[in-house]
């Protein structure tokens, strides 16, 4: 039941009362309040015939005097109480009225039956309340939905806003159409699919995809996400899923869109522990997608970067039958993008941002906002008047990198393993064909861990590798630690990462690619399933036997050793440009490859 402002008011009225009487009650004690004497003094009294009458309680002795000549009233005095067995046969012999009192308060009764009852009462109006909290009816609407709606005018985000996602853009035009227009679609029976699901990694922008529909559309925009549905009681989500619907349909035409989707509609019966709430959520959102007609003018939107994990029921024909996929952008994409966050920024005339579009392979439409945020930042700690294209390079070293972290303060030893460590990665890439370039080599730390990095960035993207190109890459990773061996005669911790990379690479050519002439072209490792990937036991390494298994890690061994043995010989020969290079490296602290490449051509 709502909480109204009258039950509120009546509260109120029940605490003023009780405090009134509590204050009204402690006055009138206060007023009477008898006067403390000694037990010696109180005897006194008693033999000499003056007391009148005595209370007697469990710890104390009240009572009152004779009235005295020209006294108007009886004087009221207490006393500790003392065993002794005479009193009593005294009190009686002096014709004093001896009474017993059960020591007890008002205030007492009060605290121990009124006060209670009205905590349990505050509590549960509290707990009323909070669940009614942030929703128009209160309690008994927690099943109302949460969706933000954004009618025409709050929706300013249109296709003009969004780029490098042309594919998907064009896919979701009809979509745009049907809206506008839906007797072009009806007129020969077609349908429009009630379910469209924008698939892609994080920060490729399928929520603002979505919000750029309902713009272009000039429709209501219905946006929730996924985990909004599942509360503590059970049966709120469902509650909450068919309380969307009916908004949407007396809307229509609109979009609803689910954030996240995966929180909602993961693979039911999955797991240890199954979840009943959200499975009984996701059961509704299903009866809702079949019950409800397209040709209303419903959309329904979803985004989810983890598909894989999507129950198979969402994803049949007549609910999210339609997969868009938002991809991270090419080269041309990635400009794109930067033109449109850089509108409202001052760039310099120098700011090629063709530039920067060829530095950032693999970097999504978030990354890319990032950098030119972080680029306008350091623009203004520099006292600039516009964003420059240093800024904007060394932002997108922000973002590979990390911060640079120039109170991390490293001894002289330390900077020199630094130093010959990047070199050692940096003449490996510079020599063997089909590496990518050297940006920039640095001894100054970075980032969480990282004392020193050398910046490898492609000209192009690319999209498949051959074995010799992954073979370099793992003679590059072997670069510094080759190096600090050749120089100090020992390894440090510092190619610990180095290690890691060069092994998974080595781990993926044998087991997945086929890259193995003594495995053969098998595949070994998986792609994880979407609903086999829970209910395997954890300790299954693979579908392939020990004996295999063995077979695997020696072929991984053996690439791993040819090219560290590869990279020793190598660096052995170049060992002047190494040592040359370190110490260029130590007087600068930043090189450019261009640099190192100057100093190669020597020796």
């Amino acid at each position: 039941m709502p909480v109204n402002k009258k039950m509120s008011f009546s509260i109120l009225y029940v605490f003023l009362a009780i405090f009134l009487i509590v204050l009204t009650h402690d006055f009138i004690v206060a007023t009477q309040k008898p006067e403390e004497i000694p037990y010696s003094e109180f005897r006194t009294l008693v033999a000499a015939g003056k007391v009148a009458e005595v209370a007697v309680t469990h710890q104390r002795l009240i009572g009152k005097l004779k009235l005295e000549d020209g006294a108007k009233e009886q004087k009221l005095f207490t006393t500790v109480r003392v065993e002794d067995p005479d009193l009593i046969k005294e009190l009686s012999a002096r014709n004093v009225t001896v009474t017993g009192v059960i020591e007890t308060t008002f205030l007492r009764d009060l605290l121990s039956w009124v006060v209670p009852a009205l905590v349990f009462v505050g509590i549960w109006i509290f707990a009323i309340k909070r669940f009614g909290q942030g929703q128009q009816g209160g309690f008994m609407t927690v099943g109302k939905s949460k969706a933000k709606i954004f009618v025409e005018q709050d929706i300013k985000v249109t296709f003009a806003d969004v780029a490098g996602v042309d594919e998907a853009k064009e896919e979701l035009r009809e979509v745009i159409e049907f809206l506008q227009t839906p007797e072009k679609f009806t007129r020969l029976g077609g349908k429009i699919p009630k379910g469209i699901l924008l698939v892609g990694p994080p920060g490729t922008g399928k929520t603002l995809l979505a919000r750029a529909v309902a713009g272009e559309a000039g429709v209501t925009f219905f946006s929730i996400s996924g985990s909004e549905f599942v509360e503590m009681f059970v049966g709120v989500g469902a509650a909450r899923v068919r309380d969307l619907f009916e908004q949407a349909k007396g809307k229509a035409p609109c979009i609803i869109f689910i954030d996240e989707l995966d929180a909602l509609g993961k693979a039911r019966g999955m797991g240890p522990m199954a979840h009943e709430e959200r499975e009984q959520t996701l059961n509704q959102l299903l009866v809702e997608m079949d019950g409800f007609d397209p040709r209303v003018g419903v959309i329904l939107m979803a985004a989810t970067n983890r598909p894989e994990i999507l129950d198979p029921a969402l994803l049949r024909a007549g609910r999210f039958d339609r997969q868009v996929l938002v991809d991270r952008p090419d080269k041309i994409g990635r400009l794109a993008i930067l033109r449109v966050h850089a509108k409202k920024v001052a760039l310099g005339s120098d700011a090629d941002l063709e530039v920067i579009a060829g530095m950032t392979p693999g970097f999504s439409g978030a990354d890319l906002a990032n950098i030119i945020n972080e680029a306008t930042l350091l623009s203004v700690r520099r006292n600039k008047e516009k964003v420059g294209l240093p800024e904007l390079q060394e932002a997108v070293e922000r973002v590979v990198a990390g911060l640079e972290k120039k109170n991390r303060v490293l001894n002289k030893m330390e900077k020199e393993r630094v130093a010959h460590h990047e070199v050692g990665h940096a003449l490996v890439a510079l020599s063997f064909p089909g590496s990518d370039p050297i940006q920039k080599i640095s001894i100054i730390p970075r980032g969480i861990a990282a004392l020193g990095y050398t910046l490898q960035l492609p000209t192009e993207d690319r999209f498949l590798m051959a074995k010799s190109e992954l073979e370099n890459k793992i003679a590059v990773l072997f670069g510094g630690r080759v190096a600090e061996e050749l120089i100090f005669g020992e390894a440090s911790t510092g190619a610990q990462n180095d290690l890691v990379k060069a092994t998974d690479l080595a781990k993926s050519m044998v087991k997945s690619y086929g890259m193995s002439d003594k495995l053969g072209t098998i595949a070994l490792d998986r792609a994880r399933q979407p609903l086999m990937m829970q209910i395997q036991a954890p300790q299954e390494k693979g579908d392939y036997s020990e004996e295999t298994a063995r077979e695997i890690d020696c072929e991984v061994r053996r690439i791993i050793d040819e090219q560290y043995e590869r990279v020793k010989r190598l660096l052995a020969e170049r060992k002047p440009a190494l040592i040359e290079g370190a110490k260029v490296l130590l007087e600068r602290e930043v090189i450019s490859g261009s640099d190192l490449r100057a100093i190669m051509d020597k020796f």
